[in-house]
């Protein structure tokens, strides 16, 4: 079904703004509803792009404060600076990752069959763990430590494969 470009915005932009607030992957869900409009190649990556930076914006404009308090403290506050350092850590596994196998993910896991897959074990995987409650043990993100961010950096290195979420 190949649609008119300004319907096809519209309606990427709707799937973008439902999505990216939820524990669900709205990059996966993007490639999905490209493909059934007819929007392909790099003309949808582009496109893609463009409409998840003002998803990038609405978070960065939603915690502006903790970001600004962040930026202020690094180098003062020493719960600053770890949290910091904790987000540094957190990053370094998805991005190492990301960066040695960029063209191998955009090769073979872009495709419908794979996106859709990703959407469906990763559904099964958050029901698995929302049934399994594993009891809390950090109550503020801040509180998270050095070993426990490195867990989570390597967790997102799955959210490398679109239609995983990140969540």
């Amino acid at each position: 079904m190949i649609l008119p470009l300004p319907l096809i915005a519209l309606l990427l932009g709707l799937v973008e703004g439902i999505t990216e607030f939820l524990p669900i992957s709205s990059t996966g869900h993007l490639i999905l509803v490209e493909r059934l409009c007819g929007l392909t190649g790099d003309r949808a990556e582009v496109f893609a792009i463009f409409i998840q930076i003002g998803a990038v914006l609405a978070v960065i404009t939603e915690y502006r404060a903790k970001l600004l308090s962040l930026a202020r403290g690094v180098m003062g506050s020493t719960a600053e600076a770890s949290f910091a350092w904790s987000i540094v850590i957190a990053f370094l596994p998805a991005a190492c990752v990301g960066l040695l196998t960029h063209g191998w993910i955009s090769k073979h896991l872009f495709g419908p069959r794979t996106v859709a897959a990703a959407l469906v074990a990763g559904a099964v995987a958050i029901l698995a763990i929302e049934r399994w409650k594993p009891a809390p043990t950090i109550d503020r993100v801040d509180r998270v430590g050095p070993g426990r961010a490195a867990l989570i950096g390597l967790a997102q290195c799955v959210a490398l494969w679109p239609g995983f979420s990140r969540s």
